[in-house]
């Protein structure tokens, strides 16, 4: 499972013209589903994201984690992210799970989220969605918890 975390001051998910989700400062994830993953790698995917520190403390040290913060969690489902990009000009999404199991996994790591932290919005899954966000740094990493075929 993948997650592309953006510290934002702001960002949020329109679809066919209407806000679905919102947060103010926190993070905007972009969550990939890979085949083999489980509610396993969505537990640890979720414990790095409230966990990893990425904000600033006194010192303007990356020492403050989002848990610490009480900042937004914005969850975006992002099925690119699990792209093969290693050969030719054109991505192969191969290594992608499934629409249908994506999506259970991916209401599982939003249920579990939203039982552990506050605020938590999200898009709307397999929607043409517009993503608006202000990265604030700019900070941006990539987590991979790996499927268990990995």
């Amino acid at each position: 499972m993948i997650g592309l975390l953006q510290r934002v001051t702001e960002a949020s998910v329109t679809v066919a013209g209407r806000a679905v989700g919102a947060i103010g400062a926190g993070l905007l994830v972009l969550v990939g589903i890979e085949k083999g993953d489980a509610e396993v790698q969505a537990d640890r995917l979720l414990e790095r994201l409230l966990g990893y520190r990425v904000f600033p403390d006194a010192e303007g040290r990356m020492n403050r984690s989002l848990a610490e913060t009480g900042g937004g969690l914005l969850l975006v489902s992002q099925f690119t992210l699990a792209a093969d990009t290693d050969k030719g000009m054109r991505p192969s999404f191969s290594s992608a799970a499934p629409p249908d199991a994506a999506r259970v996994l991916f209401d599982y790591l939003l249920a579990r989220a939203r039982v552990r932290h506050s605020p938590v919005a999200t898009g709307e899954y397999g929607a043409d969605m517009k993503v608006a966000l202000v990265n604030d740094g700019p900070v941006t990493f990539r987590l991979r918890v790996r499927p268990a075929a990995d």
